[in-house]
């Protein structure tokens, strides 16, 4: 018979409770704040592992030789990652907690900290690369690591080589064969004719990306090919079919991801600059003007938010065959 178990020993909180150690403390300098301050960044770092949790799972899930586009994976996939958009609204939502601190606050205990930075939060670059930021993309990749431990620079570099959410993805929508062979290039010289209708005079320099999107053969540079965007565009388009529904959540939870991010980034940057303005971050970035150049950068799944520039409305989209619909839904023969 297993031990009963107890509230209090389950949730470990002789450790987690007594892991708050101010330095103005230390120093005998009292600064009421800075427990908030820690408070706050722990419970960062517990929802960046909650985080690493869901998405290892998707990623062992997509990672599989074969993905049922209509399985209940499927469905956890999109759950999982479902779940990863709510803990990130969460994570923006506590910056609200944050700025009960004000500027004076701050600064009793700020100094303290140096050269403590939370440019050394290690476990976000981590999810940043099992997401898909890939090395070349990241602002200031020459110097992201420089104030990590070795041990820690290895957990990223290792996920950077692993294959990433975004390259999963790839290769799932790569795998999906919507269109016959024969077909596919039918179908899309009428989509294509289709669309440069659509475009006001203003815009028709777009006919030369749908080209480099969906039929060069170059597309180095890129994260998803030209047979994966077609895919995702499909998707896109006829969602409305039971068969594509859950495909398309997954690219939607997706964008709301980076969303999430981005919105993350932005208020933390914001926050900095109400309470420090233009002097350097505590780690020694340049504060504001670092947060700002990242969060315009980082976006992890910018090439899917693309592929709505090729959008076209429902009214014109081409009549599918009534064998494609049979497959997409639930049609009679």
């Amino acid at each position: 018979m297993p031990s009963e178990v107890h509230y209090h020993d389950y949730l470990q909180l002789d450790k987690i409770l007594n892991a708050q150690f101010p330095e103005s403390d230390k120093l005998q300098l009292p600064a009421h704040d800075e427990m908030l301050f820690i408070v706050i960044h722990q419970a960062y770092e517990l929802w960046f592992k909650q985080l690493h949790h869901e998405v290892d799972s998707v990623a062992a899930i997509m990672n599989k030789p074969a993905l049922n586009d209509n399985s209940p994976e499927l469905q956890t996939v999109v759950h999982r990652l479902s779940r990863c958009v709510t803990i990130l609204r969460v994570l923006v939502h506590q910056i609200d907690i944050m700025e009960t601190m004000t500027p004076m606050d701050f600064l009793d205990f700020r100094d303290m900290l140096r050269p403590a930075s939370g440019f050394q939060s290690w476990q976000f670059k981590e999810l940043e690369a099992k997401l898909g930021l890939k090395f070349e993309h990241r602002h200031g990749k020459e110097y992201y690591t420089a104030q990590l431990r070795p041990e820690q620079v290895d957990l990223i570099k290792k996920a950077e080589g692993s294959k990433s959410v975004l390259d999963l993805l790839n290769s799932w929508l790569e795998r999906m064969p919507f269109l016959k062979e024969g077909a596919d290039d039918s179908f899309w010289n009428g989509y294509k004719t289709s669309y440069q209708s659509s475009l006001a005079e203003a815009e028709k320099n777009n006919i030369g990306g749908f080209d480099d999107i969906f039929s060069s053969e170059q597309w180095e540079g890129r994260s998803l090919s030209p047979s994966a965007c077609r895919a995702a565009l499909f998707i896109m388009l006829y969602r409305g079919y039971p068969l594509l529904q859950l495909p398309f959540q997954l690219l939607n939870v997706l964008l709301e991801i980076d969303e999430q991010l981005s919105s993350w980034r932005y208020r933390h940057m914001n926050m900095v600059h109400r309470m420090i303005g233009t002097r350097i971050g505590t780690g020694g970035s340049t504060g504001k003007d670092y947060l700002k150049a990242a969060a315009d950068k980082h976006y992890i799944f910018r090439e899917i938010a693309q592929l709505n520039s090729f959008l076209i409305e429902r009214r014109k989209l081409p009549l599918l065959s009534h064998a494609m619909e049979m497959r997409l839904g639930f049609v009679s023969a």
